[in-house]
């Protein structure tokens, strides 16, 4: 067990008050300090969940020194400017999903992190469960033979949100939602995937509204996911194999796992262990980690968030989703790459009247 470990929230919204709920019914954490936007919603934040300090900017939060762990749950797009923030000032970062907005981000991130020998992990919080272990043990088991197929959903009635539907903040199903059914299945079925197809309807600002993702897999096998914010769905995911089926309840927090077989007659449903919220599993690990001078959590490599942020990347180029912020960046790199073949062209230019007055001079 890690020795006590003080950790900072930045962000005020929902999953940071989930997280500040969670921390407080925890051994050996204490939430020590809190930040937002605005110095008012942190301080309200503070007294509301009986934290220590509100910070008066993320700038203040990250130069405390007694911080172990900075949690950021801020909008989509802030995680690669707060999290940029927090290492370059060598503060470990927990970070909720998606990690980033785009696998270039990330790459940059883990890049400094390493630099600056800082741990960094996505909170991909199913991945932390203890009922993960349970589902993979059953599957491995053989009691449905070799599985051929899964399906996945998650749907929520959720697009009156701005931070859904408002491509400057990264909307979408896919990055809020998908992620977890593309989570599900690299979990269950693991990486070596021949191709991904999908079919996508976009909402009138231009992001994912809702989308249905099929994986096949070099050996045969496929994974079929779903998602939307427009409509409500059972959350379930079903591993089919020949001798029966598994159904998991709720993909996005692990509630039993059942197992059918070749009558479709279920057996016992084993329920997940008894838990705070869900969110204590990924800060334990974290802090172990922490504790041991690494620099990821096993349950979550950097190498699967890269994995999950490229698959995410080709899809929303297949449904042409771009934010407006990777327009810009995209235009600036476009910019320099032309900035550059100018010089190379010029240097070539350059180089030949050399080459040609060496000749003359021979």
């Amino acid at each position: 067990m890690f020795k006590q470990k003080r950790i900072g929230i930045m962000g005020t919204g929902k999953i940071a008050k989930i997280m500040a709920g969670t921390i407080k019914k925890m051994k050996n954490v204490k939430c020590y300090g809190v930040a937002s936007r605005s110095e008012e919603r942190a301080r309200e934040f503070a007294n509301e969940y009986g934290i220590k300090i509100a910070y008066t900017s993320y700038e203040e939060m990250v130069i405390d020194s007694k911080i172990d762990l900075i949690y950021i749950a801020t909008p989509n797009s802030e995680h690669y400017a707060n999290m940029k923030l927090c290492i370059e000032n060598g503060k470990n970062v927990l970070c909720e999903k998606p990690f980033t907005v785009n696998t270039n981000q990330a790459e940059e991130l883990f890049a400094l992190a390493n630099e600056k020998g800082v741990f960094v992990a996505e909170a991909m919080w199913i991945r932390y469960m203890p009922m993960l272990t349970t589902i993979k043990g059953i599957l491995s088991s053989g009691i449905i033979g070799e599985p051929t197929m899964l399906t996945a959903n998650l749907c929520y009635n959720v697009s009156y949100k701005q931070r859904l539907t408002d491509p400057e903040l990264a909307g979408g199903a896919l990055l809020d939602l998908g992620v977890y059914t593309l989570n599900f299945a690299a979990m269950m079925f693991g990486k070596d995937i021949e191709k991904i197809d999908s079919s996508c309807v976009l909402t009138e600002t231009g992001v994912d509204e809702s989308e249905s993702i099929t994986i096949i897999y070099k050996d045969g096998r496929m994974a079929v996911l779903n998602c939307t914010m427009k409509g409500l769905s059972d959350r379930r995911g079903v591993i089919y194999g020949p001798k029966g089926f598994i159904e998991i309840e709720n993909i996005n927090n692990f509630e039993s796992v059942t197992v059918y077989d070749t009558n479709r007659k279920p057996g016992k449903s084993i329920k997940a262990p008894k838990q705070i919220t869900g969110y204590e599993y990924e800060i334990d690990s974290c802090l172990e980690a922490i504790e041991k001078g690494q620099q990821e959590c096993w349950e979550m490599p950097h190498e699967e968030t890269i994995r999950i942020l490229k698959q995410m990347d080709s899809l929303r180029s297949q449904w042409g989703v771009v934010y407006p912020f990777e327009k810009e960046t995209h235009d600036m790199n476009s910019e320099i790459k032309d900035e550059k073949e100018k010089i190379e062209i010029l240097t070539g230019e350059v180089e030949d009247t050399i080459r040609e007055d060496t000749d003359i001079q021979a």
